[in-house]
């Protein structure tokens, strides 16, 4: 290590403390990114470089430093020449005192990613101390408050993704949310493009909803939700929507507010936090597969987003399924992200992560700790303890045959399930898809395999029949005969 040290110049060395006293001290956010430097540097030099230009520091030293912001600088602490894996120390104190997610996104992710000295650098986890969650609010309203409402215990809060995504009218969309309803259950979401288009007006779209909403739970003497997409150009027609949302007469507790947390940015999902509180805000991650594919070299983890997506207040995110479907993603990544949302205290891919703001000493913490690995609902009244859970939300063509395999790689129904065209796809039409869907369920519930609960429900036996079909599955790469880009 020391043959690593002697090259570095005096402006790297600044910026590495290979002795650095208990990172843990409370001072620090701590991450773990894997960097691979360019041709003719060294890890420690490159990582040095990193550190520098995401918190105080330039290419060369400057003269208008000062005692006092050299206590700023991040800090290597530690390397792993043969791992490629580089551990940096930020004084949290940098950070907006406001809670402030873009601020540290900012820092410590955005601005490092074009630096021409790395082939490759991804940041993987992070530890964030008591200290610093003090500063941050965390979720309001999340899958608890949810599922008091809905009455619903003991199995994931069961939805659907509208299908087709694009295309319906307004009253073709509401017709569709409720058979969904009528026939199934709880959760029916907007595609994450829909928004206000001409043959869809979201005025028409909000008030037909409405309607079918009232239609449905008069019917079945059940409660539902609808997740509204209110991501918009400007601050204003954001909030037009929300409000156009609340002015319709949707009850409290049967609206989501959902919003493109990384295309509408993260101000816009902290807005909507502070600004309503008592709405489920739903975060949609499109366009993180830009950063977080295990294939590329740049960018953040999937749990990283989820990480971020708890501290920034969101009530719910979309954390992928683990391989079981279509989606990119595997148990390694996805799991460890709904985790770091779903426990007080969860095990990330390098630390371990506590979201309690006090002493994880406190008995009191210790309790809730162990409750919330239990699934038992915790701060409830003693939010000053520590950061609420952010509900994990799965999509990506699941389809009732998945439902069970999906609860098995979480281990929990601490979820929200849309599923999309595993509703829409089947001849028998939404109507005994989503009953399909409650079938299975209810399979899972008394430890029966779907397969012998379908002998005596002939929706589920349908639903079975045309997804273990080969010719219904999703064309994959290797079996497409088309195999050039």
């Amino acid at each position: 290590m020391n043959e690593l040290i002697n090259t570095l110049n005096p402006h790297q060395k600044a910026y590495v403390n290979l002795d650095l006293e208990n990172p843990k001290n409370g001072e620090y956010l701590l991450t773990v990114f894997h960097c691979v430097p360019k041709d003719g540097l060294n890890i420690l030099q490159v990582a040095a470089e990193v550190a520098a230009e995401s918190s105080t520091g330039t290419n060369f030293l400057v003269n208008t430093e000062t005692p006092f912001s050299k206590t700023m600088n991040a800090l290597v602490y530690k390397v792993d020449e043969e791992k490629e894996l580089i551990w940096i120390a930020y004084p949290w104190r940098l950070f907006d005192r406001g809670g402030n997610i873009q601020n540290i996104l900012t820092y410590v992710v955005w601005n490092v990613l074009w630096m021409k000295q790395i082939k490759a650098l991804k940041l993987l986890d992070m530890w964030f101390s008591p200290s610093m969650l003090e500063q941050y609010d965390g979720p309001s309203y999340n899958i608890d408050d949810m599922r008091e409402y809905l009455w619903a215990y003991d199995r994931p809060i069961l939805g659907t993704i509208i299908k087709p995504k694009m295309g319906l009218t307004s009253a073709e969309y509401a017709e569709v949310c409720y058979d969904f309803r009528v026939w199934g259950w709880d959760f029916v979401k907007n595609d994450e493009p829909q928004a206000d288009q001409d043959f869809c007006p979201y005025e028409k779209m909000v008030a037909h909803v409405k309607e079918a909403m009232d239609k449905a739970v008069k019917e079945t003497w059940k409660k539902k939700v609808h997740s509204f997409n209110v991501s918009a150009a400007d601050y204003d027609t954001m909030i037009k929507r929300c409000e156009m949302i609340i002015e319709a007469g949707f009850e409290p507790g049967s609206y989501a507010f959902l919003i493109d947390g990384i295309t509408a940015g993260w101000m816009a999902v902290q807005t909507l936090r502070r600004k309503y509180p008592n709405v489920f805000i739903h975060f949609h991650r499109a366009m993180h597969g830009a950063f977080t594919r295990p294939e590329n070299p740049i960018g953040f983890s999937v749990p990283i987003l989820s990480m971020f997506a708890r501290l920034a207040w969101a009530s719910g995110i979309h954390t992928g399924t683990a391989g079981v479907w279509k989606m990119a993603g595997n148990v390694s990544e996805d799991i460890t992200a709904a985790d770091q949302d779903t426990y007080m205290k969860a095990k990330g891919h390098f630390f371990e992560q506590s979201w309690a703001k006090i002493s994880e000493t406190d008995k009191d913490i210790a309790k809730i700790i162990e409750d919330s690995l239990a699934h038992q609902r915790v701060l409830i009244d003693d939010s000053w303890r520590g950061v609420k859970k952010c509900t994990p939300i799965i999509s990506g063509w699941l389809n009732p045959t998945k439902l069970k395999p999906f609860i098995d790689a979480m281990w929990h129904t601490d979820f929200i399930t849309t599923m999309g065209a595993g509703v829409h796809a089947h001849p028998g039409w939404t109507q005994k898809w989503a009953t399909a869907l409650v079938q299975a369920c209810d399979a899972y519930k008394q430890w029966v395999d779907i397969h012998e609960y379908a002998k005596d429900h002939v929706e589920l036996a349908e639903a079975i029949e045309f997804f273990e079909n080969k010719k219904s599955q999703p064309v994959r790469i290797e079996e497409s005969e088309e195999k050039t880009v």
